[in-house]
């Protein structure tokens, strides 16, 4: 029979045992792709959380194009943008993304890509907000230790619950009893067109009141206000913009028009204000921007929209048809859907590919 201190002994062996097995499983499985490929060439996604799981698609070497943003990005398709810009694109915008974090996911893109073709980014509120540096993620954690040059030190960090359970997922894909998440990124993750309820989305969109018109407010012309105003964000946004090669194009992405402002409200002022120093960022870099985030046929239509900030599919092709007309001409849409605030006068969309 084992005395205390065999026991003891035992215990602590089997413990260390099962840590080792569990830390060889994690890396040969590697279920976030930041470790080095032992097993597998390719990763495969299996977990929802993006966060964690773009690093290995911006590394992968299969993408000279990427889009960055939040969820209103989301449904904007690789192969569309594809027909637009050529390259090989991948959509890697993030539910409730914050501007910290689509600046380190544009930051790892422009150090591990050394020949980027287009950087498209799909802005919106969070670039503007004043607590944005304080804000800088969710409550869905954001791993920066996946984000830097050292694929080693990535494994203390995975020695996790979460970490074991999606190297089993991986480990079911590699075995054929399961299939990979969003390749490329893109998911569409609004219910199915033919779920669509205009009652329960004018719900959404309005409240209880229903439907209302939107008068003009008076005009906030407080010069001593608007010389306070802070965008934090932006200067992640300029430093991207100064780093990155190819083309760097810029599109605030249309909200419902019950999430925008009342036009001549402060809140619109300083929306517009905000814009504004985003077009000249975009013009001292040599950026397009777009922006579909006004009164529009788009954004006044309720049909159009699932919630405040999602638009439905349809709209996704019809912004990124815009992007190229807006390239393409230099010039605010004729029929309203977007303005264009920066750019090039012509830029011609055959001569990148």
């Amino acid at each position: 029979m084992l005395g205390w201190r065999g026991f003891v002994m035992v215990a602590v062996g089997g413990f260390w045992g099962a840590v080792a097995f569990l830390a060889v499983f994690v890396l040969l499985m590697n279920p976030y792709g930041n470790l080095p490929h032992i097993l597998f060439s390719e990763h495969a996604i299996t977990d929802i959380n993006q966060r964690f799981q773009y690093p290995a698609l911006v590394r992968s070497g299969r993408y000279d194009s990427i889009v960055i943003g939040a969820s209103d990005s989301r449904l904007l398709h690789p192969k569309a943008l594809e027909r637009v810009f050529g390259g090989h694109f991948a959509n890697l915008a993030m539910n409730a993304g914050q501007a910290y974090e689509q600046y380190r996911l544009a930051d790892l893109f422009i150090r591990q890509v050394k020949q980027t073709r287009t950087l498209l980014i799909g802005l919106d509120h969070v670039w503007c907000k004043e607590d944005a540096l304080e804000q800088r993620t969710t409550f869905r954690g954001f791993p920066e230790w996946m984000y830097d040059d050292n694929q080693w030190n990535d494994l203390v960090y995975m020695l996790n619950a979460k970490s074991i359970e999606i190297s089993g997922r991986r480990l079911g894909v590699a075995l054929g009893l399961k299939s990979p998440r969003f390749p490329a990124g893109y998911e569409v993750f609004t219910p199915p067109e033919s779920a669509y309820d205009p009652i329960k989305v004018r719900h959404k969109l309005w409240g209880e009141e229903g439907p209302r018109t939107f008068e003009a407010a008076a005009a906030d012309n407080r010069a001593h206000t608007r010389s306070d105003w802070m965008f934090p964000a932006l200067g992640w946004l300029d430093e991207i913009l100064g780093r990155v090669h190819g083309r760097k194009v810029l599109a605030f992405m249309p909200s419902h028009v019950a999430a925008q402002p009342i036009p001549g409200s402060g809140k619109a002022a300083r929306a517009d204000a905000c814009k504004m120093r985003i077009a000249e960022i975009a013009a001292r870099h040599g950026a397009s921007f777009i922006d579909f985030n006004i009164r529009s046929a788009i954004t006044t239509d309720d049909d159009n929209y699932w919630d405040r900030l999602h638009y439905r599919l349809p709209i996704a092709d019809r912004i990124v048809r815009g992007i190229q007309q807006a390239l393409a001409t230099g010039k605010d849409d004729p029929n309203g859907d977007w303005h264009y605030l920066a750019g090039p006068e012509m830029v011609e969309i055959s001569s990148t590919r």
